[in-house]
């Protein structure tokens, strides 16, 4: 049976190279407390949900982007009363620029990291995972593929819960109506979808684990694959070219290591030292514009 091409980043080639990629991209992620660092990898990742998904799916995301990076900006001068630039005081707690940066900074590498998740979903889908580690490491590969399509799945979720939700309200009296409006009203329908989709989850869970027990899973010593990816020259040079930037991406990320946001700020250094991090960090946008364009 011939291969069947994905047109996305990589998905031409052997999952290996776009294993190793992920890998240290989720790791200069989330390893790398660097301000320039940390904006370089959510820029990337938008870069790649708006050529992947849309630009209408990557803006509307931003919704709950942008507010959970000023609420963790915000509430982490109440926990760290550490800095050298005092802006005011709340209550007789000191609030620093330096500690709001860093909660910034922080907040920007966690939703970096969902993206990226959100991202291998693509680039590294569940048959190129089993492919990849099924016969090697059957049930860590099956839980990775399972862990990277949950976040997407519960997004879809939360988003059919809260439709029924709104559906529901517009056909109920005017009383109900009432009752949901305001804060405390919002704030029951958010908790109430919250308790729904956590309850769909485990639901979901048992009924995934019926259904592999029902098919043999794990029955046989060695597993089958759907498709036998081959690992050819073109694969080798793109894995290597992957080592040495990425090699580069950790040259830079450990030269960056000695940045603190504590008593204030470090300089950022010379700029051409973050353009490795950059080329990387693009890379998987340019490729998936390169693979749409040639196999359009």
């Amino acid at each position: 049976m011939a291969q069947a091409l994905r047109h996305t980043a990589f998905g031409t080639m052997h999952p290996a190279v776009p294993a190793v990629f992920l890998a240290l991209t989720l790791g200069l992620t989330m390893f790398t407390p660097h301000p320039v660092l940390a904006a370089l990898s959510l820029a990337g990742a938008l870069a790649y949900g708006a050529v992947a998904r849309g630009i209408r799916s990557t803006l509307l995301a931003l919704r709950w982007q942008l507010p959970l990076i000023a609420l963790l900006a915000c509430v982490n001068p109440l926990f760290a009363h550490r800095g050298s630039t005092l802006l005011f005081s709340v209550l007789g707690m000191p609030v620093y620029a330096e500690s709001i940066l860093y909660g910034a900074s922080m907040a920007v590498m966690f939703v970096a990291s969902v993206l990226w998740f959100q991202a291998s979903r693509d680039m590294l889908p569940q048959d190129k995972m089993l492919s990849l580690f099924g016969n090697a490491l059957p049930v860590v590969s099956l839980m990775i593929s399972m862990t990277m399509r949950l976040i997407p799945r519960f997004v879809r979720q939360g988003h059919v819960i809260a439709d029924t939700q709104d559906v529901a309200l517009s056909c109920a009296d005017a009383g109900a109506r009432r009752a949901e409006i305001g804060r405390l009203g919002l704030m029951r329908r958010r908790m109430r979808q919250s308790s729904v989709l956590m309850g769909w989850a485990m639901e979901d869970s048992l009924e995934t684990a019926d259904a592999m027990r029902a098919r043999g899973w794990g029955a046989a010593a060695r597993r089958t694959t759907y498709i036998r990816y081959r690992f050819t020259l073109r694969d080798a040079i793109g894995l290597l070219l992957v080592a040495v930037l990425g090699a580069l991406c950790i040259a830079v990320a450990w030269r960056s290591s000695s940045f603190s946001f504590y008593p204030s700020p470090s300089p950022l250094g010379p700029w051409p030292c973050y353009i490795p991090h950059a080329v990387w960090m693009f890379a998987p946008a340019a490729l998936h514009v390169y693979e749409r364009s040639v196999f359009a």
